[in-house]
């Protein structure tokens, strides 16, 4: 791992809460679980009206943006609630960090374009934000696929 790759972990890991706390692939994980994995995640955004949105982040094609408010609407506000208690963090921290980068890491969980394994562990979840961070954090925090 290089420098850059080193500094950008060290600030995802601080961005999500810090070594003290649950690492994001385990946050990720939590949140894919709480929600029925990626079918159920993909339920709930088409139940607030952002299936469209979802659908983007699984297709090949360009990622559709998530505002933080429209994640809460889709996920819960307790569920959010929830992983900001195990984060120590607040909602409003967390909410645009899930609207910045929970459609890059569910586009690179479905990159046939589909979803394959609805349930992905926490190992295949690090490999995707490992990618991400590898790629530079401005492809994580907005950037471009």
């Amino acid at each position: 791992m290089g420098l850059f790759d080193s500094l950008a972990k060290n600030a995802l890991g601080g961005l999500l809460g810090g070594s003290d706390k649950q690492d994001p692939a385990a946050m990720l994980s939590g949140l894919l679980s709480d929600t029925g994995g990626l079918q159920g995640l993909m339920g709930k955004f088409q139940s607030a009206g952002l299936g469209e949105q979802f659908s983007s982040w699984v297709g090949t094609g360009e990622n559709k943006a998530v505002q933080a408010d429209e994640v809460q609407s889709a996920v819960g506000a307790d569920v959010i609630q929830q992983l900001a208690g195990k984060l120590g963090m607040q909602t409003q921290t967390i909410l645009p960090l899930l609207a910045q980068f929970l459609p890059q890491v569910i586009d690179k969980l479905t990159p046939q374009g589909r979803i394959e394994d609805n349930n992905p562990g926490g190992q295949q979840i690090q490999s995707v934000l490992t990618s991400l961070i590898s790629g530079g954090l401005g492809g994580l925090l907005g950037g471009k696929r």
